[in-house]
């Protein structure tokens, strides 16, 4: 139907015939000459119709916004140059123009800035915007690169089950009934984790996947119901030799893709630094700011939040300097608090540095009466803290302290226009094996449970679980974790022993990961991998904050598709054929 792209038509096309389809982004009739702005995928070109084209002329005449429109003319050199698009030094004198579909009044105009719940409803027009185009190509090209490198490099591709067995560890899993096992039910993957390791130990040796994930958990902008990750496992290494692989290939993918050089090689840190500094497993190092542990500095002062938690043996009092924030107003100040509320603090110390060189008489703070003035001086010394400075400061068991003024430190380098241009690379390594669940009144894994703990020994590692180290590792990328791994566990004994002090006993571990505690009973090599999240590269890379705008059709906050009506109501007789009735909750009176 056609001979070219309209946003591939240039100057070395003057003079000659060509045929394009597209949509008429804008029609524009000034009654002897005629303009259409025809688009397609590869962008926009202006059609031109002449006086002298009286049959063309009145069709074009007639031509609306997101008509489906085939046009034959001639390219020509333009008059009036347009260097904001790329075919700007051209247009086509038109001699024919079909319209082959007219399209009806649209629910919203391109150009304009719906909302997303009518952008998902309509996401097949949402699609055929400039913006949506270019940021799936760059999705595009991003697997189109991953595949190419791992191709490259003996990687091989194999696919590994979606309906498998339901392993609850974490997120909820998505359950599917089996028609032919009443009351059994599918499993829909979380991850290919034990997939990939075991064949590990069937001798695939180098294997990769673009696999398609699903967990049943809360969304927000960097999360989804489904998703995609490009899975990955090593046999016979080491944490560096997985490590400095992928970090190859993420510097060749952004060098090809967005012409962007990473730094060479990437700064690693572990991640009991990370929390120290920063509050964060995946820390944005484009934010040049610290934290300030004092907890030795306030331990006898008169505030007995600080004195509390100084005190405190999982306590910790942190000060976090921000440059030039005396100017903020009280009320500005009360928002941050609501804002450290969100994430765990029960209030928001602050101190206006306003003249650093009268001491107690250059301070305003509410809690600076509680302080001595060596303690006061010992507090300014320590994080830095100039003339026109503020310091924001939190108190509360050291997890939970570290939530709080790292999520406000994201938020003052964000309000206070503090973040770096550029990308910001980061390993994170040496994680801690467990967490305890206060809650469940257990360890739970703070990866997955077949991370390699970093001792050998088994006894040692039940001695010393609350501090285990773990042999996982983080990709970060300007404060997005991009990619995740782990050195997996490759003894029987080690496994169960992890499982033991994960609340999984025997029985249980047998009847969820028998098939994975037998196979590693049959000479299962060393091995490891990692997981690098497609849709949270791809957002970064097109400049967007919400994996939603770089997925073809993604699901809205509350889970739903808007434009397909899923999730929805099935007939009896379907349900019937699963063996499967649904109970509804009773609302609550």
């Amino acid at each position: 139907m056609r001979t070219h792209f309209c946003g591939l038509i240039d100057e070395a096309l003057i003079g000659k015939p060509v045929t394009l389809c597209g949509w008429a982004d804008v029609a524009r009739n000034l009654g002897g000459l005629c303009f259409i702005d025809l688009r397609d995928h590869e962008g926009i070109v202006q059609v031109l119709v002449e006086p002298e084209q009286a049959e063309v002329m009145k069709v074009a005449a007639h031509v609306g916004y997101e008509d489906c429109l085939r046009v034959t003319g001639v390219v020509r050199k333009r008059q009036s140059v347009n260097d904001k698009i790329r075919t700007g030094q051209v247009e086509i004198v038109a001699t024919q123009i079909e319209v082959l579909n007219k399209a009806e009044p649209l629910p919203f105009h391109a150009h304009e800035n719906p909302g997303e719940d009518i952008r998902l409803k309509y996401r097949y027009l949402d699609l055929r915007t400039p913006q949506m185009q270019r940021m799936m190509r760059t999705r595009i090209k991003l697997v189109q690169a991953l595949r190419r490198y791992l191709d490259e490099r003996g990687f091989q591709d194999i696919e590994t089950p979606i309906l498998t067995k339901a392993t609850p560890e974490g997120a909820r899993d998505f359950l599917v009934p089996a028609r032919m096992h009443p009351g059994e039910f599918y499993a829909l993957p979380q991850s290919p984790q034990l997939f990939k390791q075991i064949l590990m130990m069937a001798g695939f040796d180098r294997y990769y996947q673009i696999a398609r994930c699903f967990r049943d958990e809360a969304l927000r902008a960097d999360r989804q119901l489904e998703f995609t990750q490009l899975d990955m496992e090593f046999a016979w290494v080491r944490e560096r030799d997985v490590q400095d692989t992928v970090e190859e290939m993420i510097r060749v993918v952004f060098r090809e893709v967005m012409d962007v050089e990473l730094a060479t090689p990437f700064p690693r840190m572990t991640y009991a630094e990370a929390m120290r500094r920063y509050g964060s497993d995946k820390p944005d190092l484009r934010i040049d700011l610290e934290f300030t542990d004092i907890a030795e500095l306030v331990k006898t002062c008169e505030f007995k939040v600080f004195t509390d938690w100084a005190n405190h043996e999982d306590g910790r009092v942190v000060a976090l300097r921000t440059p030039g924030g005396a100017t903020l107003s009280r009320k500005q100040i009360d928002d941050y608090g609501a804002h450290a509320a969100k994430f765990g603090a029960k209030g928001l110390a602050w101190m206006k540095v306003e003249d650093a060189a009268k001491g107690r008489e250059g301070v305003n703070s509410p809690i600076a009466k509680f302080l001595d003035d060596a303690t006061l001086a010992a507090i300014i010394t320590a994080t830095g803290a100039q003339t026109g400075d503020l310091i924001f400061f939190g108190a509360a068991t050291y997890k939970t302290a570290s939530d709080f003024m790292g999520a406000l430190r994201l938020k003052l380098g964000k309000d206070l226009n503090l973040i770096k241009a550029g990308w910001a690379p980061l390993w994170v390594t040496d994680f801690p094996m467990f967490e305890w669940d206060d809650e469940e009144n257990r360890y739970v894994a703070l990866h997955h449970p077949f991370t390699a703990p970093a001792v050998d020994d088994i006894a040692e590692l039940r001695a010393k679980a609350r501090t285990a180290v773990s042999r996982g590792y983080d990709m970060v990328l300007n404060g997005n974790e991009i990619g995740g791994g782990s050195i997996r566990i490759h003894n029987s004994a080690m496994q169960s022993a992890v499982f033991e002090l994960l609340g999984i006993g025997a029985e249980e571990a047998e009847g969820k990961f028998g098939f994975l505690l037998d196979a590693l009973k049959y000479g299962a090599p060393p091995h490891g991998g990692i997981a690098f999240g497609i849709d949270r590269i791809a957002a970064l890379m097109a400049g967007t904050e919400s994996i939603r705008d770089v997925i073809a059709f993604p699901k809205t906050t509350t889970a739903q598709c808007l434009m397909t009506g899923a999730p929805s109501p099935v007939p009896d007789a379907q349900l019937a054929e699963v063996h499967v009735s649904v109970r509804l909750k009773e609302a609550k009176a």
